[in-house]
């Protein structure tokens, strides 16, 4: 098993079943799809083959909006009003994090998207270079901005701008494709908009992207509109903040202006069902008005104080469901256009690629048990993939064509969580010290 993990060179995936096909898939020695279907064996000469027998394969998922070393407050305080939750319990924890805690929980993070299928992801958090440090370790896409905040305070702006420039210089000198960088000033109500200008401008300049929380809940609508005149992404938009290049996570509360606005200036919404259902926001992301306005919509799971997992194919399912629940909508968000979320949106949105299994693409593959109880019997793949299985039907995961999970196992994996649960118990133990 070692020298499927340790190996960087070219890969043939045989007989694995694609688009109800079965195919041989080859990958170059640059993680590149080299060639699909008969051509495949003579295309490269593969210096691993994986067998593909009765596996499904599917491209590589995508997480675009999640604080991934919260791994370490799963579980830690759950089914509370979401103010008392953030002020009583999760503030108080994260203001003792170091990075070490960081490193850790992201490293848990990866360990379980891996696990589920999730081969990229948009980040956003503190110490976020030791948690590209844990990403670029486990072998996967990632995204990192620095949550930026500064309540209003010209000193503590100046020190997000610090934070954010320092973050933003340490990942381009790791000159690697797989780790990006981008600016994360945190939400209208936590920046102000000397700050949000700031962020735009300096993104504009560095050419990286945007990550925002955006109108998750009614109060910060109401707030910025008693404060401002104007509704939460009207404000980004007069700040710069609306851009191509721009993940705005949740979305709950737009309205159909709004939606057209993100459509008219290509930002991806992420849609992050779990988390918005259990912190009770109240409302879906209006994801017909974005479709039709011609957004970008993607799945996150958000983190995992508020989800409490990042399995991002359950997450296609609560966003299938939740959608046709709150719009009063059986054929809203098929299962095809939830794959697509998950997949080709995500990548768009990160700029990872195409998000597809197709020549020319990077080798961002997942292979599912075509023989789980839960893809029996196997009509539609789709439907099966977003309302019958979750990520435990993953059974492999290649992320530029590097092996990072093979038949349930991924490397290192006891170690990981062994450490995952130290740092965990110690940071609570530290905080309640400090009581």
């Amino acid at each position: 098993m070692n020298e499927i993990f340790n190996a960087r060179g070219s890969v043939l995936i045989a007989n694995v079943t694609l688009d109800g096909s079965i195919v041989d898939i080859a990958i170059d020695e640059t993680g590149t799809i080299a060639a699909i279907g008969k051509d495949a064996r003579t295309a490269i000469d593969a210096d691993i083959v994986i067998d593909g027998s009765d596996r499904l394969a599917v491209p590589g998922l995508v997480n675009t909006h999640t604080h991934a070393a919260m791994c370490l407050l799963r579980g830690y305080a759950d089914d509370m009003i979401l103010q008392d939750w953030l002020s009583q319990k999760i503030w108080p924890l994260e203001a003792h994090l170091t990075g070490d805690d960081v490193y850790a929980g992201t490293k848990l993070a990866c360990l379980e998207m891996i696990k589920s299928g999730t081969v990229a992801f948009n980040d956003m958090y503190f110490f976020m270079d030791r948690a590209a440090a844990a990403a670029d370790e486990m072998g996967m896409r990632a995204t990192f901005a620095y949550g930026f905040i500064d309540l209003g305070m010209e000193e503590k702006r100046e020190a997000e701008i610090k934070a954010t420039e320092a973050l933003v210089a340490h990942i381009k000198s790791l000159a690697n494709p797989r780790i990006k960088a981008a600016v994360g000033p945190h939400a209208i109500y936590t920046v102000s908009p000397e700050g949000l200008s700031w962020c735009a401008e300096y993104a504009k300049e560095q050419d990286i992207g945007i990550h925002v929380h955006l109108s998750e809940t009614e109060k910060e609508v109401t707030d910025c509109v008693a404060q401002f005149g104007k509704r939460p992404a009207y404000l980004l938009d007069e700040c710069g903040c609306l851009t191509p290049k721009t993940v705005a996570a949740h979305c709950c509360w737009l309205d159909e202006a709004e939606c057209r606005l993100l459509g008219q200036r290509g930002v991806t919404a992420s849609h992050n069902p779990a988390s918005n259902m259990k912190l009770a926001v109240n409302r879906a992301m209006p994801y017909h008005w974005l479709k039709e306005a011609g957004a970008n919509v993607a799945l996150g799971t958000d983190g995992c104080s508020s989800n409490n997992n990042l399995d991002l194919m359950e997450e296609m399912k609560f966003a299938a469901l939740l959608q046709k629940f709150a719009w009063n909508s059986p054929t809203l968000l098929p299962a095809g256009e939830a794959v697509s979320m998950a997949t080709a949106a995500g990548a768009r949105a990160l700029g990872t690629g195409p998000g597809t299994l197709t020549v020319g693409a990077p080798a961002d593959i997942v292979l599912l048990d075509a023989r789980a109880v839960c893809n029996t019997p196997l009509f539609h793949p789709e439907s099966n993939a977003v309302y019958a299985c979750n990520g435990s039907t993953v059974m492999t995961v290649l992320c530029q064509g590097r092996v990072l999970m093979h038949e349930r196992e991924v490397p290192g994996e006891e170690e990981i969580v062994r450490e995952a649960a130290a740092a965990a118990q110690s940071l609570v133990d530290r905080a309640q010290e400090a009581q």
